[in-house]
């Protein structure tokens, strides 16, 4: 089986007309790993990995992981897919036709959303984004409460339609238009450092998916939020757990430690809270710090931080959803512990099963994982969660 994402990296490297042994070379690896990435053997789910194989390839990062995304038939939150696409299209081309209401009533509809975005309910999420978005642009078009509306929908295009987007394993386009809608309203508000905090969190996560690492370092590390509120001080937090993402995957080890030093400093100081819809605290900090950890390729680290994180303590079933899922990428790749990294991740599926079933990453986990499969009870649950996200069985 050579499925997803490592098929795909196969078929650009013949379309170069290039060796195993070059491309390896100039990704710094050797040629029987990319080999065994590319026959499904082992996960590439490192963006730091992929872009030393885009630049070897002479692609960009985008062409080796949206390979991965398409799977056969629909969940349920697939299906507004389209009419997400036409609203972003609309709204970009200042042609929302949306239904006009006052600010109070988009705050709610807003508020109702990101709940459900929190939730994992994502069908619900998208079946309410479409007429969402076009109404809080027309809304703003037509002259109402502009600090309230640009507020309104800087959080919902990064809370809620780029969230979404990424979640559901949308293409990429959609969530950077949702960035660039975000971005331009927090320019708009120029006095509002909280604001362009949670754009350039979207904007960062944009530029990280597309492997732009070096500029989404700048971006997060462009506002100057500050700490003298407790919105503030979260949302600083948020682009220091960013930038410690970020610095793992350009390899800078300093960079790292010193962001996630100063987001756990600030956990500290604000206890759990929700600014923002981001659910800043102590608890979510470790679940950033099992991410940074697999970014860098310490799996036996971020298994460790697992065990010391408290699920139940995490502020919603996203978080719970994130936890198990990285604990079980964490296990896939350490001996002797597949069987229970397969059971981590049925825990995240059965929480958030578009997180496991359309990410690139956790397919190329699952893919791994399948070709070591037993023919046992947890095999069975694997080909299970293989089979539901797509995969050849």
């Amino acid at each position: 089986m050579t499925p997803g994402i490592g098929r795909t990296l196969r078929q650009i490297r013949h379309a170069r007309g290039k060796s195993l042994t070059v491309v390896a070379g100039l990704a710094g690896i050797s040629p029987s790993y990319l080999s065994r990435l590319e026959s499904g053997d082992r996960a590439l789910d490192r963006r730091s990995l992929i872009v030393a194989l885009a630049n070897a390839l002479d692609v960009a990062p985008t062409e080796i992981t949206s390979g991965a995304l398409a799977t056969p038939g629909e969940l349920d939150e697939e299906r507004s897919l389209g009419a997400v696409r036409l609203a972003l299209l609309a709204v970009s081309m200042g042609e929302p036709c949306g239904e006009w209401m006052p600010a109070e009533a988009l705050t709610a509809r807003v508020s109702d959303v990101l709940a459900a975005q929190r939730d994992c309910r994502y069908a619900v999420v998208g079946e309410a984004l479409p007429a969402l978005i076009r109404d809080l642009h027309t809304a703003l078009a037509a002259g109402g409460d502009q600090r309230t509306l640009l507020r309104l929908l800087v959080l919902t295009h990064v809370q809620g339609t780029q969230a979404w987007l990424m979640d559901v394993g949308a293409p990429l386009d959609l969530a950077w238009q949702a960035a660039t809608l975000a971005r331009h309203a927090a320019e708009r508000l120029a006095d509002d450092p909280v604001a362009e905090a949670a754009s350039a969190f979207g904007t960062g996560f944009g530029l990280l998916g597309a492997g732009a690492l070096d500029l989404a370092a700048q971006t997060l590390a462009a506002p100057r939020v500050g700490t003298a509120t407790g919105e503030q001080l979260q949302l600083s937090g948020m682009l220091a757990l960013a930038s410690s993402l970020v610095a793992a995957a350009r390899g800078d080890q300093r960079e790292r430690a010193a962001a996630l030093d100063h987001a756990t400093e600030l956990a500290e100081r604000s206890g759990d809270g929700d600014a923002w819809w981001f659910g800043f605290g102590p608890a979510n900090v470790g679940v950033w710090r099992m991410s940074v950890a697999l970014e860098a390729g310490e799996h036996a680290e971020a298994a460790r931080i697992a065990q010391s994180v408290d699920p139940d303590a995490l502020p919603s079933p996203t978080r719970k959803a994130a936890y198990w899922r990285e604990y079980g990428r964490a296990l896939a790749r350490l001996p002797k512990r597949h069987e229970d990294a397969v059971l981590m991740l049925r825990r995240a599926e059965r929480i958030a099963p578009a997180r496991i079933h359309r990410h690139p990453f956790m397919r190329s986990v699952l893919a791994e994982l399948l070709a070591k499969a037993k023919r046992d009870a947890v095999g069975r649950e694997l080909r299970g969660m293989a089979f539901r996200a797509g995969l050849t069985v």
